[in-house]
């Protein structure tokens, strides 16, 4: 076993997984409790009438192949916010254990460990060196009833990406003792990928990618565990069968060729490009005060009159994320990387 499989809940690592009937390409079905016929207009594949494969294989496959991994690593999920609460559940006893957070950060961090009933300990970022990992102070903090520590890299609401230097260390130093949890839904917008090399090297990281993102499919639904082969078995368990739903299955399935691939390589071009057009040209506009540095499809944004910003762009048709009243971003405004034609809007609305 990794180290990462010992510090998982003893009743998880003893859990004897649902078996859910045989399923059988091919084969006629009178063994799962299905209507024999399709619903009116239904189009798809497999037929609704019938449960989807208990775990989607053919999915499974494709995607571990699209992001070069070996069999086993890749756990499908609803979501990258479905692996986010299946760690929390898999690692963390209800009343017992904590996780630490690196606020400000995606929130569902939070709300899925207070589900669970796990203590939540924050360790904020530093805002004085630009949002920056506390790596030695999460080191310094770690308490023996602390599990998992979740890194959201490039970062949401901040945009920054954190080097992979820092999660090697975080790795290494929890090594025996914790797992971190690096989120990296918004990767595909910031270069170059360390995942690889960190499964690699350290039995005690879990990774977190989604399609909601660059490959254009937040209406689906579609996320991935990675991890450790031992891990990423035992880390299924707590999935119930047939979680993940036959439509989708064949919307990601439609996107995962050489030519849906390149169209969305184009479009995330476009939106790097927008990026730093907007990052150019908003400090120019009256009430911005300043502009973050930002690795992802995003910009956070501060003012001193952010309420009035947000109002701006909503009389104008347009929704902006307000995040002044946390204390650790003041002033803040998340700001999406639209379409040429939507940040021109923005940049108007603005500007007047």
């Amino acid at each position: 076993m990794t180290g990462a499989v010992e510090l998982l809940r003893a009743d998880i690592r003893e859990l004897r997984p649902y078996q859910p009937a045989d399923y059988v390409g091919g084969f006629i079905r009178l063994n799962a409790n299905e209507t024999p016929w399709r619903p009116p207009g239904d189009q798809t594949r497999d037929g609704l009438n019938r449960y989807p494969d208990p775990r989607p294989g053919e999915l499974t496959e494709r995607l571990t192949a699209f992001y070069g991994l070996q069999p086993g690593q890749l756990l499908v999920t609803r979501g990258s916010s479905e692996a986010i609460d299946v760690v929390v559940r898999a690692f963390c006893r209800a009343g017992q254990d904590n996780v630490v957070t690196c606020p400000p950060t995606f929130g569902m961090y939070e709300v899925y460990a207070r589900i669970q009933g796990a203590g939540v300990q924050q360790v904020p970022l530093e805002r004085e060196t630009g949002y920056s990992l506390p790596v030695d102070a999460i080191l310094r903090e770690w308490r023996p009833a602390t599990k998992l520590v979740f890194v959201c890299s490039p970062n949401n609401p901040t945009g920054n990406r954190f080097p992979d230097e820092n999660i090697r260390r975080l790795c290494t130093g929890l090594s025996g003792r914790g797992v971190v949890i690096l989120d990296a839904a918004y990767q595909e917008f910031a270069g170059d990928d360390p995942m690889h090399d960190l499964l690699d090297n350290h039995d005690n990281l879990v990774v977190l990618r989604t399609l909601s993102k660059a490959l254009s499919l937040a209406g689906v639904r579609c996320g991935a565990l990675i991890g450790r082969s031992d891990l990423v078995e035992l880390l299924g368990r707590v999935l119930p069968p047939y979680c993940f739903p036959t439509t989708s299955q064949d919307a990601v399935l439609r996107l995962l060729t050489p030519e849906a691939k390149q169209e969305l390589a184009r479009r995330r071009g476009l939106i790097l490009a927008e990026r730093q057009r907007l990052m150019t040209a908003l400090p120019r506009l009256p009430g911005i005060d300043r502009v973050w540095p930002s690795a992802a499809n995003f910009i956070l944004v501060e003012s001193r009159e952010a309420p009035a910003v947000v109002a701006r762009a909503r009389a104008a048709g347009i929704l902006l994320r307000d995040f002044s009243r946390d204390p650790l971003l003041p002033g803040g405004i998340r700001i999406t990387v639209g379409s040429a034609e939507e940040n021109d809007k923005l940049l108007d609305a603005l500007r007047n």
